[in-house]
């Protein structure tokens, strides 16, 4: 299910994936199927991980990227799950080939 909600996205961004939902700044970004691909494998993260440990880990390697570089974009590019989803976002068959946890190596 995808929400349109320009309060719930963050300045910067235009989709975030909390499970089960997908929000997404303005309505047309629906259409947009990369950033649905890439906020879909963010779900699938998340399922993964049973949620609370997917937002702790997630907040725990932005915190250490972001202290290590002192760039906030370069730490939220560099964490495991948006690089995993990032350089799959353009492949729409992603997720029917994805093995089990593989953000992990994207570390």
């Amino acid at each position: 299910m995808i929400f349109i909600s320009k309060y719930m996205v963050p300045k910067g961004y235009t989709g975030i994936a909390i499970f089960p939902f997908v929000f997404l700044k303005y309505r047309s970004l629906k259409r947009n199927k990369t950033l649905i691909n890439h906020e879909q494998i963010h779900l699938r993260q998340q399922l993964e991980l049973f949620l609370i440990p997917f937002y702790f880990l997630y907040f725990l390697e932005f915190l250490v990227r972001w202290i290590s570089c002192r760039n906030w974009e370069e730490a939220y590019r560099n964490i495991s799950f948006e690089r995993e989803a990032y350089i799959n976002e353009k492949d729409l068959n992603y997720l029917k080939s994805r093995s089990f946890w593989n953000f992990v190596k994207y570390y």
